[in-house]
């Protein structure tokens, strides 16, 4: 049986193996394909997932190993080299193949979501990548691919980034897309939220959260009582999911 899977640890709320056991059932496929989930503490443990499984035709990885599964793939594409971490992999012919189609997930969805709420994504905007983690270099790929120039935002200042203390008005002026890319406001810690200014934020601003759970972080809650627009996200998700399917199916 065709076997696919997600690498990861945790995986106490898995949303890839509803997503595409949703999907082998829509596309009459149940009885031929299925997804686990594979909790993995250390990527040294995926060689014995490759023994056990040898139906296994590819992966999502997860946190905390986008970035350490590298080291044990056998070949990597340029992009997923370029952002330095792999989310889907792909298995074929003994040899396992690395990719990102989290940056592919977030460039469409962002494209969309601001399109429904009527803002354009046109020149003159600039973005701040809030979090400096793996998913942040997912989205710097994504937004350098829109022609959206971007400052990454942390707790400490560093060159090529900000301190949150240093978003001021003056840096809201210009940077009108705001990502973020931290757990915080994450389920159960829903109360948390990227330590920012709020009330700087208008109209202009266009808020995306890759939080999906709870549909309305607080980061989102914040930007729209200010007046900003604002999504999770759950597209992403979809997106990126769609995109790992393509690579694995080569459709």
């Amino acid at each position: 049986m065709a076997t696919f899977g997600l690498i990861g640890y945790p995986l106490s709320h898995s949303f890839s193996q509803g997503y595409f056991t949703e999907k082998f059932r829509r596309l009459g496929l149940s009885d031929t394909h299925k997804y686990l989930n594979f909790e993995l503490v250390g990527v040294n443990q995926f060689k014995k997932i490759l023994d056990e499984y040898p139906d296994l035709l590819g992966c999502n990885v997860t946190i905390p190993h986008k970035r350490a599964i590298i080291a044990v793939l056998d070949e990597l594409d340029p992009v997923a080299e370029r952002i330095g971490a792999v989310n889907t992999i792909l298995v074929r012919g003994g040899r396992t193949y690395g990719y990102n189609t989290d940056y592919l997930g977030f460039r469409d969805d962002l494209v969309e979501r601001m399109a429904e709420r009527g803002v354009s994504l046109t020149e003159g905007r600039a973005a701040l990548i809030l979090g400096t983690g793996g998913a942040s270099l997912a989205v710097a790929e994504a937004l350098r691919s829109l022609g959206v120039p971007y400052t990454f935002v942390s707790r400490e200042p560093a060159v090529g980034q900000l301190s949150y203390a240093a978003v001021t008005a003056e840096v809201l002026a210009t940077h009108t897309i705001l990502v973020n890319t931290t757990p915080l406001g994450m389920y159960p810690r829903v109360d948390a939220a990227p330590d920012i200014d709020y009330n700087l934020l208008g109209p202009a601003h266009f808020c995306y959260d890759l939080i999906y759970n709870p549909a309305e972080t607080t980061f989102m809650r914040r930007a729209r009582g200010a007046g900003a627009q604002a999504a999770n996200g759950l597209g992403m998700l979809h997106q990126q999911a769609e995109a790992s399917w393509a690579i694995w199916t080569g459709e």
